[in-house]
This record gives C-alpha cells, sequence and structure tokens, in this order.
C-alpha cells in the first residue's frame, strides 16, 4: 500500500506543463515568460521531444511567486536569484497588512471595460461596490458630490505622460483614500512618477480576484517603490560574446587595436550589467541598489554597442545580422 502511494506522488511529481500552460496557469503573458527565460534564464526546464520547455507544478508555483512581486514593483533582475522560500518570505509581511483590509471597498472606475469585468465577475467582484464609473479621466469632474470613496480605481491601455496630471487633479477632486492605476503599455518615466505621487500603479491583472488584492494593498498603505519601474527603456544585447570575439579577430589584422579594447570593455560591462540583475538583496534597499547598478551598466553598454557599431562601420569589421 505505501509503496503504490510513494509511486502515485511520484506520477504526481512528474506532472509537466508546456509554456503556454504554465505562463497562463502563472498569471503571466506567455511572451513575459520567454523574455525572462531568454533573459535571466529563470527555470532549469525539461524539454519535450520538440524541444519545448516542459515546467513543472513547483516550477508553475515559482512563476506565480514572481509575478506577484514584479507587480508590486520588484524588478525581476533580482527575484530571479531568490530562492522560493525568500520569495514568500517577501510576500507575507504584504499579506499581512493587506488582511488587516476587509469588507466591501467603495470605488469609483474609470474605464468602461473595468466596469464590465467587474459585473460580470459575480463573487469574486462583490468586494468592489463601484459608486460611479466614467470612459475617461476628463468626466471624474461632473461626478463629484462629495460621495465617501474608497479607491479611485483607473484603468488605461497606453498610459501617456498627460495622464499623470489628469489623475493627480482627479485625486484632489475625489480625495479618495488610495488610488490603483492599471495599464497594458506605459513608459517607465510616468509609472514612477505616478508612484511619487502615492498611487499604486500596476499591470491590468488577468483576474477579478487579484484586482480586489491590488485595491487591498493599496488601502493598506502598501505604496510602491517610486524608484522601481516595470518597464525600463534599456535595450536587449546587440553584440554577444560570440559577436564580439568575431570583431576582435577580424580587427586583429589593423593597426589600431580600438576594437579589441572595446570588446574587452563590452564584454566586462555585460557580464557586471547580468551579474547586478541575479545578485542577492539583503533588503528591499539592496535590491533597490542593485537594480540601479543593473540599469546603470545596461545604458552604458547601449552607449558602448552605439560606439562599436559605428567603429565595425568605418573598419569593414563584421556585425551580427549584416551579411
Amino acid at each position: 500500500m505505501n509503496d503504490r502511494m510513494d509511486e502515485q506522488r511520484g506520477e504526481a511529481r512528474e506532472v509537466t506543463y508546456r509554456s503556454g500552460v504554465a505562463a497562463r496557469l502563472a498569471g503571466l503573458p506567455v511572451e513575459t515568460l520567454r523574455v525572462w527565460e531568454r533573459r535571466y534564464a529563470l527555470s532549469d526546464t525539461q524539454r519535450s521531444a520538440h524541444g519545448q520547455r516542459l515546467y513543472t507544478a513547483e516550477q508553475v508555483r515559482r512563476l506565480g511567486l514572481l509575478k506577484q512581486l514584479v507587480d508590486l514593483g520588484h524588478p525581476i533582475g533580482v527575484l530571479t536569484g531568490l530562492p522560493v522560500e525568500r520569495l514568500e518570505e517577501m510576500l507575507a509581511p504584504d499579506a499581512d497588512r493587506v488582511s488587516q483590509v476587509s469588507g466591501p471597498m467603495r470605488v469609483l472606475v474609470v474605464g468602461d471595460s473595468l466596469v464590465r469585468r467587474i459585473a460580470a465577475s459575480g463573487r469574486d467582484g462583490r468586494a468592489l461596490q463601484v459608486q460611479r464609473h466614467c470612459a475617461r479621466l476628463e468626466q471624474v469632474g461632473s461626478l463629484a458630490d462629495g460621495m465617501a470613496l474608497d479607491v479611485l480605481l483607473i484603468e488605461a491601455s497606453e498610459l501617456e505622460d498627460a495622464a499623470v496630471a489628469q489623475i493627480a487633479a482627479a485625486r484632489d477632486i475625489l480625495k479618495p483614500a488610495a488610488t490603483v492605476v492599471l495599464y497594458r503599455f506605459c513608459g517607465s518615466a510616468t509609472i514612477r512618477a505616478l508612484r511619487a505621487q502615492g498611487c499604486l500603479v500596476a499591470r491590468v491583472p488577468a483576474e477579478i480576484g487579484e484586482l480586489v488584492s491590488l485595491c487591498r494593498s493599496a488601502l493598506a498603505g502598501q505604496g510602491l517603490p517610486a524608484s522601481d519601474s516595470q518597464v525600463e527603456a534599456v535595450a536587449p544585447r546587440r553584440f554577444d560574446d560570440q559577436a564580439l570575439a568575431a570583431i576582435t579577430a577580424a580587427g586583429n589584422r589593423l593597426s589600431c587595436e580600438c576594437p579589441r579594447h572595446l570588446s574587452d570593455i563590452l564584454m566586462m560591462v555585460g557580464s557586471f550589467e547580468r551579474y547586478s540583475a541575479q545578485c542577492a538583496a539583503r533588503n528591499q534597499e539592496d535590491a533597490r541598489l542593485h537594480r540601479e547598478l543593473e540599469l546603470a551598466s545596461g545604458r552604458a553598454r547601449m552607449v558602448l554597442e552605439t560606439a562599436m557599431e559605428r567603429l565595425a562601420l568605418a573598419e569593414g569589421l563584421p556585425l551580427p545580422g549584416k551579411a
């Protein structure tokens, strides 16, 4: 009997999910999962006979924790090197604070599609009592009638810089206890500006239950770090180590040694960028410092890559993707 139970437990542990299913179970867009895997190699996954990644249940659970922490403003580059136990510890204090905020929340919603999602959500959406709603931020002024409001809930597919002043004006008019701003695409500067105002800013969640948790987090005073960003204008590497080695080899025929020296510098800067992204953080301030180091080295790499491209073109050296 015990042997049979052990076999069943072994079979359960062997259940695996392909990328699309794993991403959906973790609440991630599959494109985001692919980017994380490519940039951070965050899972030691198995491969199917056709070369597809296969995720275990434990790996899917870890992806879900990563997604929650990224939504709360933690940089993915810092999180990927941490064990599951540490990820759970980072979420625990937030969960404790959120649990202190219970009962229905009075919300004013900006965004027609979000209102429809809440109305159609059944039990999951009962914690959100929609007092008023409008389609656009400019219409908020017409809804101000002195009502008590827990959360100003704003959904914007493309969140632009102009929205910062509009959201500030809406908060002045409505005076909500908390403001939650949801986006699908947004620049990092806009996110930082809104967080500096005390808004909780996050990507549009896949489930209404996640939205309820975000609203409770905002009411619990759980602000997101103003300096952390989920979107950062640092491009992927344009020259990998193989491309830099090819430039160095081709440059050996030149009397000028700049290609070799610049290749060495780019390799070192790129290596430090990746190291900073993976370095374990001792606390929130330490995590923020490592994130700044990663971004600074990434921006330096981009400048040096532009210089390398100009040098390669001038000297007739090989460039990646160009015959």
